[in-house]
């Protein structure tokens, strides 16, 4: 369900009739009305198997904006016969947060405990988390947090070690349309839409049921004879810009889709994820790195051209700049996607360092080490090397590994692409170093 408004404390008198929201007249009444999230609601979900066994526990909310947050923790505290309080951390310091525990403990001597919920919690320092524990711990308060960021990244893991995650999801299109008929019974009257206009004001709230019932109330009121067609709804209504954090977890979430859609060789995908990104206002030099990082990781040597692609797809990108030089990102993401893919020169080099890390302080063989000194010639630098110029077929099997370290096998190639004919050369050179005892 929506997460319809954060409500004024119950102590504060109620708007005048015809003043309030629509979200705020439709809220639900108790948790079998929200709309939506099912999953967590429902008799097998985390939140309804704790109501089933009547025993509710401290709960972090994690999700995107509007999809019922603040409705279902205010209802978790009525279905529970517990005091709710609502506080916000962008508005709550310190002695804010003292008043509230005094508070709440002042009612537990009274015989009730206390929901505290708390809109953003992640916007609050360790200190302040870590204030919450013995209030947590001694039963004063029931923590609710909600969060749009992820939790294990924004708390602190003593408040999370005291907590259940619960991850609410964005509302599909079914649960807009079962809100917007929810809203046309409070109105009283049908919206002035068109089918395909219906759809597109779904859409435009984006999974977010607050949005929804804010467009909906904008078109209620228009005074337009007949139905309102798409066109016409587009300008009226600015549509909403995707929600997109660039510095949040939309942001990693959005580049490791684009990433794991060229690895898959899908190019549509690919292309939907890059369009979400730079719509969402991303910047495109950002992504013309991690572009390039993925030719080199995925694609590697089973196309050595990817990385050049890439490179020069960053280069006209500078020349350009925007909205044209997207283009040629774009292009380069297509090219990546349906590239022969192989991760073996970058599973090589991880193997090379993890050896070099075990075996750092081993000396190459004194065979090729060069000998500018007569002290080094003494000491048999440079002794028995073989000029590979000078062997036959160009290749002398000599070891070029420490002595004494067992011949490890970093580097093996694929056969797809490029990296085939790399494969049957590497196969080659090993079938000699073995006849030559190399």
């Amino acid at each position: 369900m929506a997460d319809l408004f954060d409500t004024a404390p119950p102590s504060d008198p109620a708007p005048p009739a015809g003043v309030r929201p629509l979200a705020d007249r439709i809220r639900p009444a108790r948790l079998s009305e929200v709309i939506g999230q099912t999953k967590v609601l429902g008799p097998d979900g985390p939140l309804g198997a704790m109501l089933g066994a009547g025993s509710l526990s401290s709960l972090i909310l994690w999700g995107p904006p509007g999809v019922g947050k603040t409705t279902i923790a205010r209802l978790l505290a009525d279905e529970t016969d517990l005091a709710f309080v609502q506080i916000s951390a962008i508005f709550t310091g310190v002695p804010d947060l003292r008043k509230v525990f005094e508070a709440a403990r002042l009612r537990r001597t009274q015989g009730r405990a206390t929901l505290l919920f708390v809109d953003e919690i992640h916007r609050f320092n360790k200190a302040q988390q870590d204030s919450f524990l013995p209030h947590m711990e001694d039963g004063t308060i029931l923590l609710v947090g909600a969060t749009t960021e992820n939790p294990s990244f924004e708390l602190n893991a003593a408040l999370m070690s005291r907590a259940q995650v619960v991850v609410l999801e964005r509302l599909s299109l079914a649960d807009l349309e079962l809100l917007a008929q929810r809203a046309e019974r409070e109105l009283g009257r049908k919206l002035p839409l068109d089918a395909k206009a219906r759809d597109a004001l779904l859409e435009m709230a984006d999974g977010d049921g607050r949005a929804a019932l804010n467009l909906i109330e904008q078109v209620a009121a228009w005074k337009l004879a007949g139905k309102i067609d798409p066109d016409t709804l587009a300008q009226r209504l600015n549509k909403r810009a995707a929600k997109y954090d660039k510095s949040g977890d939309e942001h990693f979430n959005l580049i490791s889709a684009l990433h794991k859609s060229v690895r898959g060789s899908d190019p549509d995908a690919a292309l939907y994820w890059l369009a979400r990104m730079l719509e969402g206002g991303e910047d495109p030099r950002y992504l013309a790195r991690r572009i390039t990082r993925m030719a080199i990781e995925d694609i590697g040597l089973a196309d050595p051209a990817a990385a050049r692609h890439c490179l020069d797809a960053w280069a006209l990108y500078e020349r350009l700049g925007s909205p044209e030089g997207e283009l040629a990102l774009g292009q380069a993401v297509i090219y990546l996607a349906l590239a022969p893919k192989s991760n073996a020169g970058y599973a090589a080099y991880k193997n090379a360092r993890a050896e070099a890390k075990r075996t750092g302080s081993l000396m190459p063989p004194a065979h090729i080490l060069n000998a500018p000194t007569k002290m080094m010639k003494n000491q048999g630098y440079g002794e028995g090397y073989a000029y590979d110029h000078d062997a036959t077929d160009g290749f002398s099997g000599q070891n070029y590994f420490p002595d004494g370290l067992k011949r490890p096998v970093l580097y093996v190639p694929v056969e797809r692409g490029f990296e085939r004919e790399l494969k049957r050369r590497l196969d080659w050179f090993v079938s000699q170093r073995l006849k030559r005892g190399g």
